[in-house]
Order: C-alpha cells, then structure tokens, then sequence
C-alpha cells in the first residue's frame, strides 16, 4: 500500500475546495498533535503558514466548519453502526446524550461572551449545547447548538430562543437514518440531566418516538398510578422528593454496578422504583436513588418512559452519560477547545467546529496511529512521534543533497529570523 501522510490523509476525509485545503488541512493537523496551546500562532509556526491564513478561514468559511463536522459524524456513525449491538446490559442500541459546556473567555468584550452562573461562581464565556452518538462505546459529537444571547440577537436582527426551545427544534429535526441508516426507534434513548427536564424536550423526545432517561427537578410534578384512583384530584399532584417521601412504603433495593475504569471498581447503589405520572407528559417509571455508602445530598430522581425495563437498567443507562462530561474534559485539555482568542463568533464558532472534527479524526485511527489505541492523548502522542520521523528524514535527504547543508542553513536562520 502506497505511503501517505497525515495531512493527505485528512484532505480526503474532510472534502474542502482545492484553494481552501491547504490551511483546512493545516489546522486540523495542529489541533490534532500535542503542543502547549493551540493558538493561531502556533498553527503558524508549525505549520509554516502565516497567521492571516488561519484568522481568515475561520472568519469567512464557519460554514464549512459546520458542514466537515456533519459529513465526519455521518461517516463514523455508519461505519460503526454496520455491525450495531445493544448497549451493556441494556435493552437499546443507540444513546443520544444531550449536556452543555461553557467556554470560557477573559472579558465580555468578545461577540456573543455572556456571564454564566455554574453552580461555582459567575463564569464569563460562551455555552454550547452538545449533542453526541454513543454506539458500540464509541462517542460520535454531532453539530452542537451555539447559546445566543439576546444583545447578540439584538444586534444581529435573530429571534432570541432559549436552550431549552434550541434543544427542542434540534430533536425535531433530527434525522438519525442520516447517520446511521435504517433503525427501529425503540431502540434509541436519550439521557439528559435535570438541567434540561422539561415538559417540550420530553413530548419532542417521545414523538420521534424515542425513549428517555430523564434526571427530575426536585420540585417537577408527579402522580401515583396506583393512588390517581382513591386520591382527590386537587392532592395527586406533588413535587418529586415529596412523592418518595411519603412512598417510603417502598423498599430499597440494593444494586451493584462495576465501572468501565481500568480499576473495575464497584459501585453500589440503593434504590426505590415505581410507575406513576410525570406532568404534561405522561406514564413514565420513576426511581429515587442514591450512593449506598454517602446517601446525603446526593440523591436522584430518574424518569423513564420506557416501561420494558428495570430500575437497575435505568441507573447503567443513566451512567452514560458520564461520557459526554469526559468528551468536554478531552476537547479542553487535548484540542483546544477554549483557545480561542478572535473577537468575531463566525470566528469562534469555527474553531469549535474543528475541534469536534479533529476529535472525529483522531478515534479514526490516521496513518501513524495504532487501530487499537483507546485513550485520545496517546493517539496524539504517536501522531507526534510520526510527524517528528517524517521531519528527521526530511532533514537527512536535504543534508545528503549537493549544497544541502548551505540550504538546510539557509533554512534555519530564516525560521529564526520569523520567530
């Protein structure tokens, strides 16, 4: 098989114009490689393009930023939903994993920064709502939904939509046969936490029709359905951790879970579990858990509106979810995900969207990186070992040439006087 380098590699993968390649290319290579920070002046010193080059495409093309980012998910969802399986212990083949993240920014000069309240304190930044595949344990990030504040819409003449509503109209228009081609739809569940439990996100959910794992508000309204019979109507109703408090006729059911670490370690959990009512919504089992060992102020409560499964099935599931909070860490930490330090959106919008492509790349195994790698900073370590042997031998064939030690001079005080 003919030798091709990474960056080859990654032009046929992506798609883009012929004059755009080079520096789509180009960035997609440094934010896939290990450095320090991935700024723009960075992409320029390794990849020997000027900085203009990079400022420019993420400026002008945030389109075909969005567009990559589809085309990639689409391709790795069906190349992994050839040979689709249930989930661990599960009775669904696909998760949809909906979670927000900030990004965070040093001022509120930028276009679009807002100040975000994160449980920790006021953050100043940006928020993105992700939506992600998770197929055979491999997470898939699909298009995520940018937050707009309403000065941004303001200025911009856009109709200011909440999260909420974003979230809604993404579910809608949510085609999965796109990616992962014909599928049964009780076969796909969506787990959000309770910062998204709301009435329109679930009937959206339960129309498609897919089922949901769904953490509850402590103050979200539910019924018995045991009780809706003897019960007055006026007294049905009441808040989630009230109805547990006053089912503690329920029992405890104790469940023990091993984590996928490399540790294996085992978690327990005690739980209580009923059918009953959510709201505006519908029959839905409900479960009240918490950590067997540290029960206080961590306890739960988990609606599910798929009535074939057990309580125990609804904790693992939910656990999936932990997936999504480690994909924000990975982009943070390994790709840059807030390096970022344009003023424009279009700009920042980019950049986000080609973090998620490279993150795509990098789990698609290029040239240089073994297939059976798992964790996404030693594929850019071998990434790096790769590149850094292309440019040993580079410098061993210019030094063998006739004047190659004057050129590959030549070369170096060019680079230095750059720097």
């Amino acid at each position: 098989m003919r030798a091709q380098t990474v960056q080859t590699w990654i032009a046929r993968h992506i798609l883009v114009r012929r004059r755009l390649e080079n520096v789509c290319t180009s960035y997609l290579l440094f934010l896939m490689v290990m450095t320090r920070k991935h700024s723009l002046e960075e992409a320029a010193r390794f990849s020997g393009l000027h900085k203009s080059q990079f400022s420019k495409m993420l400026k002008a093309h945030s389109n075909i930023a969005v567009y990559t980012l589809e085309s990639l998910s689409k391709k790795q969802a069906k190349q992994v939903a050839k040979a689709r399986h249930k989930l661990k212990e599960l009775p669904w083949d696909i998760a949809i994993v909906v979670d927000s993240t900030l990004q965070h920014r040093a001022s509120l000069h930028p276009e679009n920064a807002k100040t975000f309240n994160h449980g920790q304190g006021f953050v100043v930044g940006h928020q993105w709502t992700n939506i992600v595949l998770i197929l055979h344990d491999m997470l898939i990030p699909l298009r995520p939904i940018p937050f707009y504040s309403q000065r941004y819409c303001r200025d911009h003449k856009l109709k200011y939509r909440t999260e909420h509503d974003l979230v809604v109209d993404y579910i809608e228009q949510l085609n999965l046969e796109d990616y992962i081609g014909a599928y049964d739809p009780r076969q796909v569940v969506v787990l959000t936490d309770s910062g998204y439990d709301n009435k329109k996100i679930q009937k959206a959910i339960a129309a498609k029709p897919w089922h949901f794992i769904i953490a509850l508000g402590k103050t979200r309204s539910v019924k018995s359905a045991t009780l809706a019979l003897t019960t007055p109507k006026s007294k049905q109703w009441c808040h989630i951790a009230a109805f547990f408090r006053n089912h503690r006729w329920l029992k405890w059911q104790t469940i023990r879970i091993t984590t996928n670490g490399t540790k294996h370690k085992r978690m327990e959990f005690r739980t209580r579990d009923t059918i009953g009512y959510l709201r505006y919504v519908g029959q839905v089992q409900l479960v009240c858990s918490e950590p067997r060992k540290r029960p206080d102020g961590r306890r739960k409560y988990l609606a599910c509106n798929d009535m074939r499964v057990t309580a125990r099935q609804i904790i693992i599931n939910y656990r999936l979810r932990w997936a999504i909070e480690l994909f924000h860490k990975t982009v943070k930490q390994h790709l840059g995900f807030e390096d970022v330090a344009t003023s424009g959106f279009d700009s920042v919008m980019s950049h986000v969207h080609w973090v998620y492509c490279a993150y795509i790349l990098l789990s698609m195994a290029p040239p240089g990186v073994s297939a059976g790698v798992t964790s996404l900073g030693d594929a850019q370590r071998q990434l790096q070992q790769l590149l850094a042997h292309q440019e040993k031998r580079r410098i061993l064939q210019k030094l063998t040439q006739i004047g190659g030690v004057q050129r590959y001079t030549d070369e170096l005080r060019q680079a230095l006087a750059d720097a």
